[in-house]
């Protein structure tokens, strides 16, 4: 008995002095402001053991933690469920802040949930540890977090584990990492080299924790107008609290937008509410006589309100915002495409948009390069502010760098230049991709660019996706592009006719049930489907040729391997129309309402690459535009005007017969209301729209002629003269009138004019 007894006096005292080498270890951090991420492997239970004596004597004896968080399917025995939280709703704790993270990647149901880990790394402050827990053999097979990745006919077992694998090894390799193997001492760092404490400089403003927080609220209370605004930050830099900071101090000076009575209305929009949290909490701190009511803030005198970018780009469109002395905040506005932003610009004198370069919430490199060009147009004096300066933590954090080195947070693509005829496509190994970190950050670093919502996950995916292939376009070691495709259908017919009833949801297949589901078409699950993940190419590079290159070798290669449709799905814009349909693609689908992140409705579309592609292609495209009127009409009375002309145009454009002319020409000369020719004016329109190439965002900016989509507008869309008449800068019904039968004539006389024995009467 007394010898149990020992034993156990042993393994508390092991224990204690396992912890307190952590708790030594995070109060030398806070010295520096910094923080630290242990890396603790073994058996589940053991794990779970030194990981909650690590949380209960930090909180008792030490008191060091004071909003400590542990994450898992399940929260253990000793810790209360206020304290717990499933790795699922890791967003709901974003803005927050934490002084331990532990997550638990080896108990039974878990696993490493990458956008998880990247979201609640940056609510610990400093002095914080996050407390990794994985196996011993990390790496060598897929985890519990794999079950979303495999989509059917897979299993999550059955999957590759190159993703662990390259986190187990970085972790290994880094000398940054506090390494615990249960049952063991924890070695700590022996290379970090320890700053004199950090002391931030004073800001000069109380509001604020640093001088670049309190220069973005400055810049933030002095818009003016045709003088955008744009904040740029890495994470925790402080850039959503300055807006918070910002609208109370235009609440309190009554130098917001009039809102009609007097008050102050700021209209604020995000990707998602809950990336604003930060702003309504500073708000709320700063007037504390205001009162929130959901996505709205009133205080004396004023209001901030938040709108979802569909629910204000429908507002806008509609004119019930915007306007002379409206202001507009949009924080991360590089997941916001920038199309819909380039609208806001012009609906709103004054506005400013924020957005993250480098960090969970995504990569504002892409706003950056693909937004400026829009800016420096319309309106040349728009202005820039950048935080570096975190707050939370200090410059030299080890866990930051970390973070972003584990999820490549901070990816960026290969800058340097290469003659155009040495590039060649390629199909990568992933084996061999998962191994070369330079080339992976490089390849990873142009997707994130590209596209507004690549998310940590996607390495994941990207490395381990069941049927997911890449190919790059490459001149010599340097990439000029990529694209990432996915395999999808090969369903048995009974299972295809009970997932196109509604009966079975299998996992993925996005394309493919979506076709059967929406389009009717049972066979697009017994088909093979090929889907576009994603296709990239430098900013640089583009509009050369490089992504019409990428589609070619996927289309014979998808050939080759007797894959029936090659597809994609995107937010409609008319430069993405412009892009699929220039490499052959057909328009089978789209979205009847706008998705809530990006604005835009979904568009699907397809080649065929074989016979059997080509009779579904056939079918899907013909069901689709015999839709496409009516939904116009209806559901998609708010589409914009130039998606709704590139559309059209793929569909038949019967010839005009003679009474089609005669009701064009009563039209154009005055005889006739166009209403009452408008299924001629629909013929007119679809015959012209087949030789309109969808105009460019630049090319729309620079005067391209949009009188064939405003036509379009009207005659199918049903827009009316509040709608036409400020766009065509006339006024009033009778400027509409006229406009319309000018245009009519316009169109009439391109597509061939009245014949001579119409011209005589």
């Amino acid at each position: 008995m007394s010898g149990r007894v020992d034993s156990e006096r042993g393994n508390n005292d092991r224990e204690a002095g396992a912890t307190g080498a952590l708790l030594a270890q995070a109060r030398r951090l806070a010295r520096c402001r910094w923080r630290g991420l242990v890396w603790l492997t073994g058996e589940a239970e053991a794990c779970r053991r030194e990981a909650l004596g690590l949380w209960h004597q930090g909180q008792g004896q030490q008191g060091q933690w004071r909003a400590p968080l542990w994450v898992a399917a399940a929260p253990p025995e000793g810790v209360a469920a206020s304290a717990w939280l499933p790795a699922a709703k890791a967003r709901t704790r974003l803005g927050g802040e934490q002084d331990l993270v532990v997550i638990d990647a080896v108990s039974a149901g878990c696993g490493f949930d990458p956008e998880a880990v990247g979201a609640l790394a940056g609510t610990l402050t400093a002095s914080g540890l996050l407390v990794l827990m994985t196996p011993p053999d990390w790496g060598q097979r897929p985890d519990a977090d794999y079950a979303r990745l495999a989509e059917h006919p897979w299993r999550a077992e059955q999957l590759t584990a190159r993703y662990l694998a390259r986190l187990a090894r970085l972790l290994a390799e880094d000398a940054r990492v506090i390494r615990w193997t249960a049952g063991e001492a924890p070695r700590l760092p022996e290379a970090l080299s320890w700053p004199a404490p950090h002391h931030p400089a004073s800001p000069g403003d109380a509001a604020c924790l640093t001088r670049d927080q309190a220069e973005a609220v400055a810049r933030l209370t002095r818009l003016r107008r045709r003088r955008p605004l744009v904040l740029t930050a890495d994470r925790g830099r402080g850039k959503t609290a300055a807006l918070g900071i910002a609208c109370a101090r235009l609440l309190a000076e009554g130098t917001g937008a009039g809102s009609g009575a007097g008050e102050t209305e700021i209209l604020v929009t995000a990707p998602r509410p809950a990336a604003v949290a930060g702003l309504f909490e500073r708000l709320a701190a700063l007037c504390p006589e205001g009162q929130r009511h959901g996505h709205v803030f009133e205080a004396v005198g004023g209001r901030v309100r938040f709108l979802a970018p569909d629910e204000l780009a429908r507002l806008a469109e509609q004119g019930e915002v915007g306007g002379p002395g409206r202001l507009l905040l949009v924080d991360e506005a590089a997941a916001i495409p920038a199309p819909l932003l380039g609208r806001w610009l012009e609906a709103f004198p004054r506005l400013a948009f924020a957005t993250t370069v480098h960090g969970y919430e995504g990569s504002g490199r892409g706003f950056a390069l693909r937004f400026r060009e829009r800016l420096e147009r319309l309106t040349p004096d728009f202005r820039e502010c950048h935080l570096a300066e975190p707050i939370r933590w200090a410059p030299g954090d080890p866990l930051e760098a970390l973070t972003s080195r584990l999820l490549l947070l901070d990816a960026e693509p290969d800058m340097a230049e290469s003659a155009d005829e040495a590039a060649a496509c390629r199909r990568l190994d992933r084996d061999a991709l998962a191994g070369d970190e330079p080339r992976l950050r490089a390849l990873f670093g142009l997707l994130v660019q590209a596209h507004y919502r690549t998310t940590p996950a996607d390495l994941r995916r990207l490395l381990d996706g069941p049927g997911v292939a890449i190919t790059t376009l490459e001149a010599g070691s340097v990439l000029q592009g990529v694209a990432v495709c996915g395999d999808e259908g090969g369903f048995a017919a009974d299972l295809a006719e009970r997932v196109a009833r509604g009966e079975r949801r299998p996992r993925g297949h996005l394309l493919a049930q979506s076709l059967a589901a929406h389009a009717g078409e049972r066979e697009a699950l017994t088909a093979r489907l090929r889907r576009v993940l994603r296709i990239a190419v430098p900013a640089g590079r583009r509009r050369h040729g490089w992504g019409q290159r990428l589609l070619a070798a996927e289309l014979e290669r998808a050939h080759d391997e007797g894959i029936d449709l090659l597809g994609a799905s995107f937010g409609a814009e008319p430069g993405l129309l412009a892009f699929w349909r220039a490499a052959g693609f057909r328009a089978v689908r789209l979205g009847l309402t706008r998705e809530t992140a990006t604005g835009e409705h979904a568009l699907m579309v397809v080649r065929p690459t074989s016979v059997i592609g080509e009779s579904l292609a056939e079918r899907l495209q013909a069901r689709f535009q015999r839709q496409l009127p009516g939904l116009l009409a209806f559901e998609l009375a708010e589409l914009e005007p130039a998606v709704a002309l590139a559309l059209l145009a793929e569909g038949p454009a019967a010839a005009l017969d003679a009474a089609d002319r005669r009701d064009i020409e009563d039209v154009a000369f005055g005889h006739r209301e166009p209403a009452l020719a408008r299924p001629a004016i629909q013929a007119l329109v679809r015959r012209c729209a087949r030789d309109e190439s969808p105009a460019r965002d630049d090319e729309r900016d620079e005067g391209h002629d949009e009188a064939p989509a405003l036509l379009a507008a009207w005659a199918f869309q049903g827009r009316g003269a509040s709608w036409l008449a400020p766009r065509l800068g006339v006024s009033g019904k009778k400027g509409v009138q006229a406009w319309l039968r000018e245009a009519v004539a316009r169109l009439h006389d391109r597509d061939g004019g009245l014949s001579p024995d119409q011209a005589g009467r």
